[in-house]
């Protein structure tokens, strides 16, 4: 059995949305709604389908039910509970169907929101992961000892080994080293270390060991700030629902009154009973926000189900409507706008005594022990371009310099160019034979072929340019955005440095779309309006933390969805305005004249299926090629 590598983070636990209880409980309600309707359907008795629906409102209704009174305890109308009352209204007078459709209703959104904050809290508790629990502590004396991480202070000397985790936010007083860092500043490749550079908790050690002397308390580092920071931009996302609750909440208490005053006043001049009651019953039925409800989710749940089909995974309707308001787009780089791994781009031979195939075979033979991701890449090109690729011997990789081995008769040197031989930008690597410097390879994160398309687009849709955010280097960073179209960069920012890029943009009421892909992403999308991960590149905490995923990792799609989202938006204020029309000429009629019950579950439930086929009108393909 294989052990795991302890170089990896441990993967988000995700739970099942099976789990949560609303989605139980939501899945049984809507079960019974539709063993009901086929028993009416299909003539069958008609208790049988009164029982199934009455148990639907049971399974479905509890919950909101209990909740509406609890919130009655505290002097507040929950417009869960006046939709209760719609629905046991309904049934009260014969229109079961009705009532139980709003159940069903309820009942979904209700289970959608609670599994959306049940995989925000394990995001949140699963960035922790990344960090290691233990340190390795010297002591004064010189002696080592295992400590628990969480204990670490200022001023404690970590001994961090190959291939460990490094347990503290700290400045490397002895030893040198690469460090893959990817996870804090986006870059794709491992930072060499040495003394006086910094480090940080979570990141993972190369080849070489290393003493760090930690700079901040385990409560301060980077990572547990990172927490912090997701932890915080998504409560404040949750304040912008207080708008509508206050709009509910009016309604609620407007429509509440209305219907009793619908049964008492009648009663005190004298009507009977029933007919006080049939039309208090009308009232609550036609003024039942069924298709104003139903304005809204087809349209962007058929957006949804669309984007699914072509490879966006849109996690809820409220994303959707977000997506529909952005204003400024900002991308991260690494695994973003590139593919996230290096490739080889350039041979430089500086003698011309040897071809560039020569020197490539070389520097793969000499490279092929190496388990630095550059050699990796190095030996992959020689293998693609069929290059022999020989058996070195006196191999020997030295921390931040490269690497040596003998290869036949030649000693061959492979390590980091001085930027007077190139400073395009790019990773270059200079190949030493004999001691002799034969030339440079020079490598590459490549750009997606279809970035600068999707930058394109996007500028076009919201009429602002489009933001590289970025760990990595200015001249890598100024190199690939100028390849893709991308005027405004920048680069070497730490995940807070991030956020606080995101707020500016947002600060003059600007709404941001960051895409991302990695760890160090995710305090930035969780402060952005909308966020998207790259879903095969994309780490646990960026998948999680994301609003939307593009699961096959294709830019060209995401203007799609922008242009999309934006056409639901101009199909639900069409619908709202149908629903709303329909809904105040049949309360009209009901306050104002005599409005036939038949009349009136015709008209609201005409208008619900009216705006449900408008919406679902999205669902097609041809939606999407004409986005």
């Amino acid at each position: 059995m294989c052990e795991e590598n302890p170089s990896r983070p441990k993967r988000l636990r995700r739970s099942s949305a099976l789990r949560v209880p609303q989605v139980r409980w939501a899945g049984l309600a809507t079960g019974l709604f539709v063993l009901g309707a086929l028993t009416s359907l299909a003539g069958g008795p008609s208790w049988l389908s009164w029982l199934l629906y009455l148990v639907c409102y049971a399974a479905g209704g509890w919950e909101p039910a209990l909740a509406g009174l609890k919130a009655l305890r505290h002097k507040t109308l929950d417009v869960d509970l006046l939709m209760i009352a719609a629905a046991i209204g309904a049934a009260a007078i014969g229109q079961v169907f009705d009532g139980a459709l709003l159940i069903v209703i309820f009942a979904t959104s209700g289970a959608l929101e609670a599994v959306a904050t049940q995989r925000t809290e394990d995001s949140v508790r699963g960035l922790l992961d990344v960090a290691p629990e233990t340190a390795t502590r010297v002591t004064s004396s010189g002696a080592e000892e295992i400590v628990d991480a969480a204990i670490l202070d200022v001023g404690d000397l970590l001994m961090i080994r190959p291939g460990e985790r490094i347990g503290g936010d700290g400045i490397v007083v002895d030893g040198a080293s690469e460090v893959d860092q990817a996870h804090i500043t986006g870059e794709p490749l491992p930072a060499d270390k040495a003394r006086g550079d910094e480090v940080f908790a979570g990141t993972v050690n190369g080849t070489g060991s290393l003493r760090v002397r930690v700079s901040r308390p385990a409560a301060e580092t980077v990572i547990a700030r990172m927490v912090a920071m997701v932890a915080e931009a998504s409560a404040s996302k949750a304040r912008t629902q207080l708008f509508i609750e206050k709009v509910e909440q009016r309604y609620s208490v407007g429509m509440v009154v209305a219907t009793v005053a619908l049964l008492v006043v009648p009663l005190l001049l004298g009507a009977d009973l029933r007919s006080a009651l049939l039309r208090a019953m009308t009232f609550m039925i036609v003024a039942s926000p069924c298709a104003l409800v139903l304005s809204t989710m087809p349209p962007l749940l058929a957006v949804i189900a669309n984007a699914g089909r072509h490879g966006v995974l849109v996690k809820s309707a409220v994303v959707l409507e977000k997506l529909a308001t952005v204003t400024h787009v900002a991308f991260d780089k690494t695994g973003t706008l590139t593919h996230g791994t290096p490739r080889l781009k350039q041979i430089r031979s500086f003698d011309g005594a040897r071809s560039e195939a020569e020197l490539l075979s070389l520097a793969a033979s000499a490279e092929h022990p190496s388990e630095h991701p550059l050699g990796r890449a190095i030996v992959a090109a020689a293998q693609l371009a069929g290059l022999p690729v020989r058996q070195a011997t006196e191999f020997v990789a030295t921390p931040g310099r490269g690497v040596r081995a003998r290869v036949g008769a030649d000693v061959v040197d492979v390590g980091a160019a001085p930027a007077a031989v190139d400073d395009s930008g790019d990773t270059a690597v200079e190949v030493r034979v004999n001691g002799i410097a034969a030339g440079v390879l020079t490598l590459a994160d490549h750009a997606r072929v279809e970035a600068a398309d999707a930058v394109a687009r996007l500028r076009a849709l919201t009429g602002t340019e489009p933001v590289l955010l970025t760990g990595d280097n200015q001249r890598a960073a100024a190199s690939l955005a100028c390849g893709i179209g991308i005027v405004d960069v920048r680069s070497g920012l730490l995940p807070a440095d991030k956020v606080t890029a995101v707020r500016g943009l947002q600060g003059d009421g600007g709404r941001v779309l960051l895409v991302g892909d990695g760890i160090n992403d995710a305090p930035a999308m969780a402060a952005a309006h909308v966020a998207v991960a790259m879903g095969r590149s994309g780490s646990d905490l960026a998948l999680e933390t994301a609003d939307a995923v593009i699961t096959r990792d294709d830019l060209a799609t995401l203007p799609t969805v922008l242009a999309l989202a934006r056409r639901a938006r101009r199909v639900v204020a069409a619908n709202l305005v149908i629903a709303a029309s329909f809904i105040v000429v049949l309360v009209a009629w009901d306050l104002f004249g005599h409005l036939p019950l038949p009349l009136g579950v015709a008209g609201h439930e005409g208008s619900t299926i009216l705006v449900g086929l408008n919406g679902l009108r999205l669902l097609r393909d041809r939606a999407w090629t004409a986005s």
